[in-house]
């Protein structure tokens, strides 16, 4: 089963209008320079809606405590953990017993990735794509040094910002151990296959990491089709909070050699959370995730879920294809990146003719548009296209967008391309 998404006519389910979802940000009511401000800048971290705040302070207010106590506000944060664990599974298609949190998704794929380094050493191989963000490249380029393992590359296709399956197939091999790659490119917009990555790498024996930061978002993720060992990604990306979410298939979750207090849980997902975590976090997370169900309707959460990302998928597809037509029509913009007729989420990459990421990015804040510059740690692929120093403009659209914020950001684009 492939995890792409394409432009579909067919009927989808309802959702929110975007009226109705901006005025549960708060954030949409801030102006910059007498204008209100258009946040296309949710690639590196989405707003967050009133409820999630609320959430997280309710926790801190009325229930904060450690946890497995005999009182009140401990029962009660234990509670509350659990509920958000038992969120997060249905936002992943997982069991709540597969779910770990942490900081953030770099901090739990380096902890992984020391835990499964210890079984490896030379000629142990892994494999990495040139189109990942460096959180899915580090950690495994880390054990080159502390386990002497061999790193290999898959290859993007520039022209297109996708992956090139041949050399996908040529990376893996029988020594291969494990196969990281990013179900959405972060940079470019690009959603990747992973169901035939797994394929690919479970043909040979090999674990599975998926991370899922960028496209979690935008299309919901499902570890069971996706047939992932292993999965990560960051609230802060779909209206949450600073904190990650790790997926792990249980028994391999209760394989791991990880680092741990001896007093600590020994059971999964438990044994992966090093120390007293961030509840309010967590907590938020939850929040945020059922956010989310709340756009749609649906008999369980997961159903509401299903409902409300596949209705956003038609609006930002509406969005994408706008923005791409109206920056593409531009002279001396040049555009990054799959087309919108290729699977990719609403996220695009350009760059304007005599200008750096930055003086763009800095021109168009002027007029109330954020947007991202640089190589967002996606660096291999934004080296690659050239662009290692200046960088390129990410514009990425949310569920709060609107078409005329999408005119806005034209606009601007158009404005200054024409000085």
């Amino acid at each position: 089963m492939s995890t792409a998404t394409r432009t579909t006519h067919d009927t989808v389910p309802t959702v929110q209008s975007v009226e109705q979802i901006r005025a549960q940000f708060p954030a949409m009511l801030r102006q910059h320079r007498g204008e209100s401000v258009a946040y296309f800048d949710g690639p590196g971290g989405t707003q967050v809606p009133q409820q999630v705040a609320d959430a997280m302070s309710d926790y801190l207010l009325h229930h904060n405590a450690n946890t497995h106590w005999e009182y009140p506000t401990s029962a009660e944060t234990d509670a509350m953990l659990a509920a958000a664990r038992e969120a997060a599974a249905d936002f992943l298609n997982a069991s709540a017993t597969e779910v770990a949190f942490g900081n953030n998704m770099t901090t739990l794929t380096f902890h992984l990735a020391r835990a499964l380094g210890m079984a490896w050493g030379p000629g142990d191989e892994i494999v990495i794509t040139d189109l990942d963000h460096h959180a899915n490249q580090a950690p495994w380029r880390r054990l080159e040094k502390e386990r002497g393992v061999t790193v290999k590359r898959v290859e993007v296709r520039l022209g297109s910002g996708q992956l090139d399956w041949a050399s996908f197939e040529r990376a893996i091999g029988p020594r291969t151990k494990l196969v990281a790659v990013g179900a959405g490119s972060n940079a470019l917009g690009t959603i990747n296959d992973v169901t035939r990555a797994a394929k690919l790498a479970h043909n040979v024996g090999a674990l599975v990491f998926v991370d899922a930061v960028h496209y979690a978002p935008h299309a919901l993720v499902d570890v069971r089709a996706m047939d992932c060992d292993f999965l990560a990604c960051s609230a802060y990306k779909f209206y949450g909070p600073h904190a990650g979410v790790l997926f792990g298939k249980k028994a391999l979750i209760e394989a791991l050699d990880v680092p741990r207090l001896e007093p600590a849980p020994d059971y999964a997902p438990e044994c992966l959370e090093t120390g007293t975590q961030n509840h309010e976090g967590m907590v938020g997370t939850g929040a945020a995730i059922d956010f989310l169900a709340s756009l749609a309707t649906g008999a369980t959460r997961r159903d509401r879920l299903e409902s409300a990302f596949a209705a956003l998928h038609a609006r930002g597809q509406s969005l994408v294809e706008r923005l791409w037509a109206g920056l593409s029509a531009i002279p001396g913009v040049t555009m990054y990146g799959p087309t919108p007729d290729q699977p990719r989420t609403p996220t695009v990459a350009f760059t304007v003719a005599g200008y750096d990421a930055t003086a763009v990015a800095r021109f168009l804040a002027e007029r109330a548009v954020f947007v991202s510059h640089g190589d967002f740690y996606a660096a291999t692929i934004v080296a690659l296209l050239g662009h290692g120093t200046d960088g390129l403009v990410r514009a990425g659209c949310a569920c709060y967008t609107t078409e005329g914020e999408v005119d806005r950001l034209i606009a601007g684009v158009a404005e200054l391309a024409g000085r």
